[in-house]
């Protein structure tokens, strides 16, 4: 099993949706946030599961999809899994800024 690490940048990340959701309805916003971090547990025990980012396409930086959201990670090593970033997939993804 892979350890899962989320940067500073993708808890922000979190945290805004949390704080954009919870404007309308702090238990949506709550539902939302968990959907999301359970969503990443199966990169725990395959980290290959997400699709290769298409911007990036590198075989290390992957996605997965989670309702609404791409959750960006990089497979660091064999046993270490960083979440980037945390976009709606609504938003344009650029290569600066995922670091």
């Amino acid at each position: 099993m892979v350890k899962i690490t989320w940067t500073e940048v993708s808890l922000d990340d979190l945290k805004e949706i949390f704080d954009y959701i919870s404007e309308d309805s702090i238990r949506y916003a709550n539902i939302t946030v968990n959907k999301i971090y359970q969503g990443t547990q199966v990169i725990s025990v395959n980290p290959h599961s997400g699709r290769i980012v298409p911007v990036l396409n590198k075989t290390s930086v992957r996605e997965l999809i989670i309702g609404n959201y791409r959750v960006i990670y990089r497979i660091k090593s064999g046993v270490q899994i960083d979440i980037l970033r945390v976009y709606h997939s609504a938003r344009h993804l650029k290569k600066n800024n995922i670091k």
